[in-house]
């Protein structure tokens, strides 16, 4: 705990892309803060890249010695916890482990036709697994596929027409241990699912039927006692591509976790500055499962961390209480455990939070909450009062740098989520994730348009080792970037810089976001 029986104290412990640029003036706060003789260029001189990466490759290496991810509930996480928790303490913090329970899950689900051309269906897009009530059987089976009574030409039919595997008939002559694929219809998903078991079906791929809105993915549940072979749920056109190879090798496979564990956020706060106009900085500390998460989030979280390490050397005006928090993959769970926990008193001394997910983008652009909401993307009320002042300082930081940036939807997706929807202002960076740079924004940063921000998104190839990349397109970024792994070096010190000089801008003033004055 920290030592001062303050509100501050119980604070810590309980705790799509528009285009568009503006030139803006230079914030007056730096005098302040020159003023003080803790000019921005001092701050930002401390926090270099190679400290930054410094953090990164500690991270990485943790990946590495713990499976190949830094995902809560898992081993990889509790250790980038230690890491974060033994830097800032060296820095002088006394930060705090707010511990917290949460779902824990997994899916390890599959969906391949081997032979005669290899096919890999994506889990979540193409087909997702079971979920009936009555239990998911887990398994694999590998077998011949065998189309049951399909209607190809559904879509051009009334719903509800297939019958395919409602009758045991269905299933005349059908081999021991192939794989049934069958379609959504007129009869419920658990009687076709047993009468394919009954009739010796190693597994069970079930199609959408294919007429206007019966074609994606949709839940299988019900009661399918009984069942004790693996089924999953394919759209229309999986379906169809499975169904044009009959007699096709399939693999499909049931495999998941779903438990309670234990998570932890981190935070510590400066040592000096107005406990009562707290300035609240955070990132994301955890991977998803399938890699290192090296740019989601590592980036943020090591550009924070170094920001924090330089930061309490200086005489702030205002409390700086940094986070970095846990499940966030799984929900925002660990900034919304965080909020919850706040008293209305707590939440009250918050003046704004900053928030830091995915800041070195391979193929990045230079992304800003949309405070203002000018790209009108955000519904009427969703943005709270402040918001907009604190995206004018992060665009005055990058004009200074005479650098252009974009709106960045303010949709409330990262961990500043719950802070907006108590009424604390936020805003932010983002460098991209799955969505594709535009011609315009190749021309402002250079990269490739037409390819996403951040090609590894969540997936393994997202580490600092370059494994797993797609060698045409990391080497087409090459060409104009620095890259290590799947960080881009220079959006990574631009905005760890960025970072620093928001976070000390607050530190000094928030009287444009909420009308306090720094104390003298």
């Amino acid at each position: 705990m920290l030592n001062r029986p303050t509100r501050r104290t119980a604070a810590i412990a309980t705790a799509g892309v528009m285009a568009g640029t503006c030139l803006l003036a230079v914030p007056a706060v730096t005098a302040t803060a020159a003023k003080d003789n803790v000019p921005l260029r001092s701050l930002n001189k401390a926090v270099t890249l190679e400290a930054v990466l410094d953090h990164l490759e500690a991270f990485q290496k943790i990946s590495d010695d713990n499976g190949g991810n830094r995902a809560s509930g898992l081993p990889g996480y509790a250790e980038s916890v230690d890491y974060v928790v033994e830097q800032l303490r060296a820095a002088g913090y006394t930060p705090e482990v707010q511990e917290f329970e949460f779902e824990y899950f997994d899916e390890r689900s599959e969906l391949e036709r081997v032979t005669p051309e290899p096919t890999t269906f994506e889990e979540g897009s193409e087909f997702i697994r079971n979920d009936f009530d009555t239990g998911v059987p887990q398994g694999e089976a590998t077998g011949e596929l065998v189309p049951v009574d399909l209607r190809l030409d559904a879509p051009n039919l009334p719903d509800n027409t297939s019958t395919s595997g409602c009758e045991t008939e269905d299933f005349a002559g059908f081999p021991q241990g192939g794989i049934a694929l069958v379609q959504r219809g007129t009869c419920g998903f658990a009687q076709k699912v047993l009468n394919a078991q009954a009739a010796g079906a190693a597994a069970v791929v079930v199609m959408n039927e294919g007429q206007p809105g019966r074609t994606g993915l949709v839940g299988m549940i019900g009661d399918a006692t009984g069942l004790a072979v693996p089924a999953v749920f394919a759209t229309f056109d999986a379906g169809a591509e499975l169904a044009s190879t009959p007699g096709a090798t399939v693999r499909v496979e049931v495999d998941f976790t779903a438990d309670i564990r234990t998570t932890w956020n981190v935070l510590a706060e400066t040592r000096k500055g107005n406990d009562d106009n707290v300035v609240m900085a955070g990132a994301h500390l955890d991977s998803v499962p399938d890699g290192a998460g090296i740019n989601d989030n590592g980036s943020g979280s090591a550009a924070l961390l170094e920001t924090a390490i330089q930061l309490n050397r200086q005489n702030v005006k205002n409390t700086v209480r940094f986070a970095w928090w846990g499940a966030e993959e799984s929900g925002l769970l660990g900034a919304e455990h965080y909020v919850a926990n706040l008293t209305e008193e707590q939440q009250a001394d918050i003046a704004l939070y900053l928030n830091f997910d995915m800041v070195a983008s391979p193929n990045y652009m230079f992304g800003i909450y949309d405070g203002d909401n000018s790209g009108g993307t955000a519904p009427e009320g969703f943005i709270p009062p402040g918001s907009a002042e604190i995206e004018d300082v992060f665009e005055r930081i990058y004009a200074r740098r005479n650098l252009e940036f974009n709106d960045s939807e303010f949709s409330g997706r990262s961990d500043y989520g719950p802070f907006i929807a108590v009424g604390i202002p936020a805003g932010g960076l983002f460098t991209g994730a799955e969505g594709v740079k535009t011609e315009e924004q190749a021309e402002m940063y250079g990269g490739v348009a037409g390819v996403a921000y951040d090609p590894c998104y969540h997936n393994f190839c997202d580490n600092l080792t370059g494994e797993g990349q797609d060698d045409a397109v990391y080497d087409a970024l090459r060409a104009d970037y620095d890259l290590v792994g799947n960080v881009n070096t220079e959006a990574l010190d631009i905005n760890s810089d960025v970072i620093a000089s928001a976070v000390l801008t607050f530190a000094y003033d928030t009287s444009t976001v909420n009308g306090v004055k720094p104390r003298r």
